[in-house]
């Protein structure tokens, strides 16, 4: 009886949402949307995790945990941003290392955006769904999550702080309501808003 490696069970997930784009959510975009063929219809191109240092840019172990729990959590170590230039009033110089992104694309992304919707959200406290003011008019999407405990590779015990992340969703779409669909489609729980 042969092993199943964790790589493996995430390659399965992959292909799964992958598959479910290719059979399902495909053809009901092209149908909606009258589009000729499949290079037309909206497609997600990029997902970057990003986390704001804020008052702790200075403290070496904060920014450590901050680099280990998002590489956990994306599979990817990430990159440290700086500052463009500086802001007195903020008390950032440019060059000052300010937060910490990961962008993913291909195989880790569809990986990603399985686990954040069907682990993730569930774990969120008093969650009710996302708004559809999330999604910019270019089809894009933008998540705050306050307590990046919610993933599920997040060891409680073994974390000092706890910090905010900000998940962005790029897309293919070229209007709101393509990308709305899209992400409907691939499972997101938006609220059921009233008509205006």
């Amino acid at each position: 009886m042969s092993r199943i490696s964790s790589g493996g069970f995430a390659k399965r997930i992959t292909m799964r949402l992958q598959e479910k784009y290719k059979k399902n959510i495909l053809p009901k975009l092209k149908s909606k949307f009258s589009y000729k063929n499949d290079f037309e219809a909206p497609c997600l191109e990029k997902v970057v995790v990003n986390v704001g240092f804020g008052r702790h840019n200075k403290e070496k172990a904060y920014i450590d945990n901050v680099v280990k729990s998002l590489t956990r959590i994306t599979g990817q170590k990430p990159i440290l941003t700086k500052a463009k230039k500086s802001i007195a009033s903020f008390k950032i110089r440019e060059g000052m290392t300010i937060g910490a992104c990961v962008i993913l694309r291909g195989s880790r992304m569809y990986d990603f955006v399985e686990k954040f919707v069907n682990v993730t959200f569930p774990r969120v406290r008093d969650f009710r769904g996302i708004s559809e003011k999330h999604v910019d008019e270019n089809g894009n999407m933008t998540i705050g999550i306050k307590e990046h405990i919610v993933f599920p590779e997040i060891n409680v015990d073994e974390i000092d702080n706890v910090f905010g992340l900000e998940v962005s969703l790029a897309t293919t779409a070229k209007t709101k309501e393509s990308g709305l669909e899209l992400f409907r489609l691939m499972g997101f729980p938006f609220k059921k808003e009233e008509n205006k």
